[in-house]
């Protein structure tokens, strides 16, 4: 089944650009061009697979809109793909704290963007386990990889696909030292215009969403990061 996109934007030539290219390379789409109509795209059924969601609109900005999609449960799990004019670091930094998992600065590549939007969607499919993996138990962190879901205790942690691949990534890989170019490789996926900053930047929100669990992740300065081979 073809993957559904939303793409938010205000001006209408990039929509029409946008749509024509997805659909060329088989996706379905759906547009916005508000606020508004970005929420109620992402909330209509079926939900979309994928947000393409530009930085500036004339009725709120964009990591506004990722912010609440990413509080709300139902939507929290789709992925975010910013796009927008503004190509600062800082910029890219507050996407990624409210749960953006990429960013692209216009004018793009559509090459890139389809690179990149395929990538998004790889990560967000089910991870491909064996069956006695299908649940991973560290202390009191449970993981259902089949499901995409997390518990630290008795609570749920809700993560993004991209902070899910990344956590599996790393709890999978426990005891071993993983650099910031490694995760780049098998969690992004691609490393066009992607910083190592990237990487902090997600551990830090991963870290924080998990609380006391956040600890099972250790920082090796100057080197990258470690899953802790132990619950104890």
């Amino acid at each position: 089944m073809s993957s559904l996109i939303l793409i938010v934007d205000d001006e209408p030539d990039i929509r029409t650009t946008l749509e024509y290219n997805l659909e060329r390379e088989g996706f379905k789409t759906r547009s916005a061009g508000t606020a508004k109509e970005a929420l109620d795209g992402a909330r209509a059924t079926p939900m979309p697979d994928l947000i393409l969601l530009d930085l500036m609109l004339p009725d709120a900005s964009g990591t506004e809109i990722c912010r609440i999609l990413k509080s709300e449960k139902a939507t929290a799990q789709i992925p975010v793909l910013m796009l927008t004019a503004k190509g600062e670091e800082i910029d890219r930094v507050v996407g990624f704290e409210v749960g953006a998992d990429d960013y692209v600065t216009k004018p793009f590549s559509v090459r890139e963007l389809m690179l990149r939007v395929r990538a998004i969607l790889r990560r967000s499919a089910p991870v491909a386990v064996s069956e006695q993996e299908d649940h991973i138990t560290f202390g009191a962190l449970r993981v259902d990889t089949a499901a995409h879901r997390v518990w630290f205790e008795d609570d749920e942690i809700t993560l993004t696909a991209l902070e899910f691949k990344l956590l599996t990534t790393l709890l999978t890989r426990r005891g071993r030292v993983q650099t910031r170019k490694q995760l780049l490789d098998d969690v992004w996926g691609i490393q066009a215009d992607i910083t190592t900053r990237t990487v902090d930047t997600h551990v830090k929100r991963l870290r924080q969403k998990l609380g006391d669990a956040g600890n099972f992740i250790e920082t090796l300065r100057g080197v990258g990061y470690r899953f802790r081979p132990s619950a104890g």
